[in-house]
């Protein structure tokens, strides 16, 4: 290989792996909470005061996930190396000028690009779709150069499968609770200490400055030099400035309130036992498709005299219609909307506290029988906790996607090998 024709094929082999990697893990945490960017591009809608939408989020959501996800895989694997840099660089060209406009006009607080796994500021984003899309340019110049996985014969099956992966993972994750819990509400975590502050921890520090006016023209003084005792200048006002962020619980707040508007968090928080909390982050929208599991758990509830609340962020009419619609006959608390979807991604779904600390969590899909809820308990009291079986999950979530990949790729060399052999022998 010449030496000119060295100088770029490694830096474009470089561009590729990094586009790719970083489409591959957006497209992948984005499909395990597709919930989650659910909510996010219901910001940018609300934003841009574009409800009319609402109806087909979900359907950009998926897409735009699987396409975010193929794009990776197809980048990695140097398939229709022409066609994915157009895509990648047509991708980036929309991007990042919108990552601009968030970074200076902060509209949201995150672009939601990596979902909850990994969040980073607007400006963060602006700058790293900057270098994305200067590497989709080179790759797109270069793309001849970049090393193809596959051949002619096999390569269309690499987009296909990796678009339907990512679309059935998402919609199972969507279906069920996502398979990784990013959010700080997972399983195993005990809430007051979340919210608790360590003892010695950073405190947000501040710069405070005062100005004042003299013969018209305007002054800023800092804390030690203001002239307090100069009656010939007039106070204007004061300015308060974040020089450095302290120490933030991973849990902000947990305030739930009965529906009396009374505070109940530590009720249920510092509750000696068990408790159930069906989470309905609104209740007029909520699925009443397992309505009888619900009303069976909480029969059970009743019966082993554990507490049992529906929490929801609805009005207190949408609560009345619901209990005059469905008869339900649990008691209601209210809390923050925003509190209730970043609990648990279902609508409704079920929270399992035992002493502020999150045991289980379920979808709707999911509400467990007795005779779960008995195993569970027997199990906790032994010690042991269902993580062994959803780490087991995503092993197999990985290995079912990437074995086909790796026999199809077995086959094409294969393949390509006996071709080139025949080849051989007919130039002989």
């Amino acid at each position: 290989m010449k030496h000119k024709e060295i100088i770029t094929k490694v830096p474009a082999e470089f561009f590729r792996l990094l586009i790719g990697i970083v489409f591959l893990f957006s497209g992948f945490v984005k499909a395990i909470d597709p919930m989650g960017f659910e909510i996010k591009i219901e910001e940018y809608l609300a934003v841009w005061g574009m409800d009319n939408f609402r109806p087909l989020i979900i359907l950009i959501a998926f897409n735009l996930i699987a396409i975010e996800f193929t794009l990776g895989v197809s980048m990695l694997l140097g398939v229709y190396r022409k066609y994915t840099s157009w895509a990648v660089l047509a991708l980036m060209l929309l991007m990042t000028p919108l990552t601009l406009y968030l970074a200076l006009f902060n509209p949201v607080t995150d672009c939601g690009c990596f979902g909850d796994a990994l969040v980073i500021s607007n400006w963060e984003t602006f700058f790293k779709n900057i270098v994305l899309l200067a590497a989709s340019v080179f790759v797109l110049v270069n793309h001849r150069k970049l090393l193809p996985c596959y051949t002619g014969k096999t390569r269309g099956f690499v987009p296909l499968f990796a678009y339907a992966c990512c679309l059935y993972f998402a919609c199972w994750n969507y279906n069920h609770l996502p398979l990784i819990d990013f959010r700080p509400y997972k399983e195993g975590v005990h809430i007051p200490t979340q919210m608790s502050i360590p003892e010695g921890a950073p405190e947000d520090e501040y710069r405070y400055s005062f100005v004042y006016e003299k013969d018209g023209v305007k002054k800023e003084f800092s804390l030690d030099d203001y002239p307090a005792e100069d009656s010939s200048w007039t106070f204007v006002e004061s300015k308060t400035e974040l020089v450095k962020k302290g120490y933030t619980p991973p849990i902000s707040s947990f305030v739930v309130y009965d529906r009396e508007g009374n505070e109940v968090s530590e009720l249920i928080l510092k509750h000696a036992g068990d408790v159930f909390l069906l989470i309905a982050s609104r209740i007029e929208e909520s699925s009443d498709k397992h309505l009888d599991e619900i009303n069976n758990l909480y029969n059970y509830a009743e019966e082993h005299k554990i507490p049992f609340y529906c929490v929801t962020g609805s009005s207190a009419k949408a609560i009345e219609n619901r209990i005059d619609r469905t008869g339900t006959e649990y008691p209601f608390l209210e809390a923050d909307e925003a509190l209730l979807k970043t609990i648990i991604r279902s609508n409704p779904g079920l929270v399992w506290l035992n002493n502020g600390t999150i045991l289980e969590k379920w979808h709707h899909n999911d509400i467990p029988e007795e005779e779960k809820i008995n195993s569970l308990q027997t199990a906790y009291q032994e010690g042991t906790t269902g993580n062994e079986k959803r780490n087991a999950w995503i092993y197999i979530s990985v290995f079912t996607f990437t074995l086909p990949l790796l026999l199809v790729w077995i086959y094409d060399t294969l393949h390509f090998r006996r071709r080139k052999s025949v080849r051989k022998m007919k130039d002989k």
